[in-house]
């Protein structure tokens, strides 16, 4: 049974559902947690958040004024047998060994959607099976470490930007899904949808597609097609289910209705369409494209919260934020120490405490031998304090130090 509480009723022994408020006024990474450690209370207590919500099913309820001494000692011996009980862990594997994986399946990936592509070119339907096991293995990847593939993907070249795409949105929508707490199966569609979305540009005029610059408004009124495109040679396919059909028509519809093709608002928008949104920008502003080189991934969570309230549904967002990070993988920061860094993995504990390879020093302006801190660690003397812009600094090979692998 759910409850909510004040901050200041907080004991250790609750089973923390869900913070009321925004996921930047607290610092945890996830919710739906047992509260077992004093300086995660304290953090609660001092955060700034004032309410949430606790499972009392699943761990210590409320003291309740009115209860006998003996009530209270049976309740919260409940819920300790609770947190006593085997935990399944989460069956991450770590990053350097799920990079090896990743990077085959971004290989084979590319030239399942290549084909894919040119087979709608030539007006075949798609290959739904094949598709299927695609998507069957992005999934797998995600649930082993999510950062692996989803890092990978944007390291896309700009002539590989229209297929990798693809690949990356569905590796973004399986992870933004499984973060919403959404059934495997259901999560597989969403993959599906991701994989699909941009299906209508198949047939978008390659000198549209590829130009090198800025579109005119009759070019771009051209690809404002694409979704619907997409959508017909789907519906006249028949091999997918409802929630492709949905994302690929939609994923470019804003919840203040200035989006395309139907200028959709808010409730009008389905769940997954807003989902598609998200992960669909995220892709395209970190990726290198024809006419300009990609965001850091830190400064491009930054620009998506900047145009949140009207572009994407505020909890759709916070939970992607929460699936890839406040400062993702491969995001370039600066310690407190005066060390620079890149963002080599995501921990359990917060979203501000990642861990971070650090290879060069301000104070000496020099490179330093690579190491990689964990933030999140206790007694860690280090934090963020800013991002970087990798344009500023220029340094070599970067986007190969967050998991020293060579570009695909």
């Amino acid at each position: 049974m759910l409850k909510k509480i004040t901050v200041e009723q907080v004991k250790l022994g609750m089973h923390i559902q869900e913070f009321c408020g925004s996921w930047m006024d607290h610092p945890f990474w996830r919710e739906n947690f047992i509260l077992r450690d004093p300086a995660d209370l304290k953090a609660i207590q001092t955060c700034g958040i004032k309410e949430l919500w606790i499972d009392v099913q699943k761990g210590r309820d409320v003291d309740l004024v009115g209860q006998t001494k003996q009530e209270t000692e049976a309740r919260i011996d409940a819920a300790l047998v609770q947190i006593a009980a085997p935990q399944e862990p989460p069956p991450k594997v770590s990053m350097a060994e799920e990079v090896a994986r990743a990077k085959k399946i971004c290989v084979t990936a590319k030239s399942a959607v290549v084909s894919m592509f040119q087979e709608v070119r030539m007006g075949k339907a798609i290959d739904h099976a094949a598709a299927g096991a695609l998507v069957e293995e992005i999934t797998d990847s995600v649930v082993r470490n999510p950062g692996a593939l989803i890092s990978l993907a944007r390291l896309k070249s700009a002539d590989d930007y229209t297929y990798m795409h693809s690949v990356a949105v569905c590796a973004l929508m399986v992870a933004l899904a499984r973060q919403l707490g959404i059934d495997a199966k259901t999560t597989r569609e969403a993959g599906m949808a991701g994989l699909l979305h941009d299906l209508g540009k198949a047939v978008m005029p390659m000198e549209v597609l590829n130009k090198p610059g800025k579109l005119t408004d009759e070019e771009f009124r051209i690809m404002k097609a694409h979704p619907a495109e997409g959508h017909r040679m789907l519906v006249e396919g028949g091999a997918v289910g409802a929630i492709p059909l949905d994302v690929v028509l939609h994923h470019h519809e804003k919840v203040d209705g200035s989006g395309y093709p139907k200028g959709l608002k808010d409730a009008e928008i389905s769940l997954f369409a807003k989902m598609g949104a998200v992960c669909d920008v995220y892709d395209a502003i970190t990726s290198n494209l024809p006419y300009k080189s990609g965001w850091d991934p830190a400064e491009s969570i930054r620009k998506m919260t900047e145009w949140s309230t009207g572009h994407f549904d505020p909890r759709v967002f916070q939970a992607f934020v929460k699936s890839i990070g406040i400062y993702p993988i491969g995001s370039l920061v600066r310690l407190e120490s005066g060390r620079i860094g890149v963002v080599v993995d995501q921990t359990e504990r917060s979203l501000l405490t990642p861990k971070v390879r650090v290879f060069f020093s301000i104070k000496s302006n020099a490179h330093i031998p690579p190491d990689v801190v964990d933030l999140s660690l206790r007694g860690s003397a280090e934090k963020i304090v800013s991002r970087e812009d990798p344009a500023q600094w220029n340094f070599p090979n970067l986007d190969q130090m967050w998991g020293s692998v060579d570009l695909f």
